[in-house]
């Protein structure tokens, strides 16, 4: 069973818990999801299946949503409501106030990753380290809020909605707005909303076996965001060989306009994913038609 199937993460599981429940549940050989989402979270987790597990590097980069509520004046060690209590304070806020501290967070931001949390360092997890009571401290990197919408302001609770790129954490915009209001802050409730094109209008219960069926996706629909080339039953198999097609295997057909690296996906006639390939090289006179350039292979898939 080759694809992606949406799953609607459940609050107390861990996303490796689910890729088992969703493993067992269809009787696939390999599953992964796509973006970690902490046990305390819910909604939208993208698990690929199969040969769709292939699909992963294409799809962890993608813009997720999520609905977050913040609990003013209690900060934890894990930043979220969960962890160790470390200080209190009594939220004395102005539901303006909230709102213009949130605001500074859209557009691109510095953002240290939280001690607890899944970040590498020396080849192993920063919560593997805090457990054992080492702190050690992640290098600060960019990331982007494309939107903030604050919704409800009733201290101690503060619900907003953010857009934002991946490698965000949550946790961290609320303890470090927690911070800028004065009395601390916390995450206490987190659901992911959308994940790329994926939303929660298409997630699914990981323990509904007939629901996960319906719910799965090819994976050329997967890669809707990735412009497609269909390719003859020759090409097709050239691929399959490991060919990487040139520009001119396209003969005449129409096809989008191509930049230096810009990826493609080849489909077979009968519109099964064949392969993930990137442009390479420039050709044509404006340099950015394919012309005579072509295409180095990413990812390979087997027939469906």
């Amino acid at each position: 069973m080759n694809g992606v199937v949406v799953v609607d993460k459940p609050a107390g599981l861990t996303s490796h818990d689910v890729v088992t429940m969703v493993k067992r549940a269809l009787e696939v050989r390999k599953a992964g999801h796509v973006g970690t989402l902490d046990p305390l979270a819910t909604g939208v987790l993208v698990v690929c299946l199969d040969e769709g597990t292939k699909l992963s590097p294409f799809l962890s980069g993608q813009a997720k949503t999520y609905r977050a509520t913040m609990l003013l004046g209690v900060e934890t060690d894990t930043l979220d409501i969960e962890g160790r209590v470390v200080r209190t304070a009594e939220a004395r806020v102005r539901e303006e106030e909230v709102r213009q501290v949130l605001a500074r967070f859209r557009g691109r931001i510095s953002q240290r990753p939280p001690l607890y949390s899944a970040v590498k360092h020396r080849g192993r997890a920063l919560y593997s380290w805090a457990r054992k009571g080492v702190a050690v401290e992640a290098p600060p990197r960019e990331v982007e809020i494309f939107s903030l919408e604050v919704e409800e302001v009733k201290p101690p609770h503060v619900t907003f909605s953010v857009t934002c790129s991946a490698g965000t954490y949550v946790r961290s915009l609320c303890a470090e707005a927690g911070g800028m209001l004065g009395c601390g802050a916390c995450l206490y409730a987190l659901r992911r909303t959308a994940s790329g094109p994926f939303d929660e209008t298409r997630a699914v219960r990981p323990e509904d076996r007939e629901a996960l069926r319906a719910g799965v996706i090819p994976m050329a629909e997967a890669l809707s965001h990735v412009p497609s080339l269909y390719l003859d039953e020759g090409a097709a198999e050239g691929i399959r060989r490991g060919i990487a097609p040139r520009a001119e295997i396209l003969g005449d057909r129409d096809h989008p306009l191509f930049a230096e690296g810009d990826m493609v996906k080849f489909l077979t006639p009968t519109g099964h994913l064949a392969a993930v390939a990137a442009l390479e090289g420039r050709g044509g006179a404006d340099g950015r038609t394919p012309g005579a350039c072509g295409f180095r292979l990413l990812r390979v898939f087997k027939d469906p």
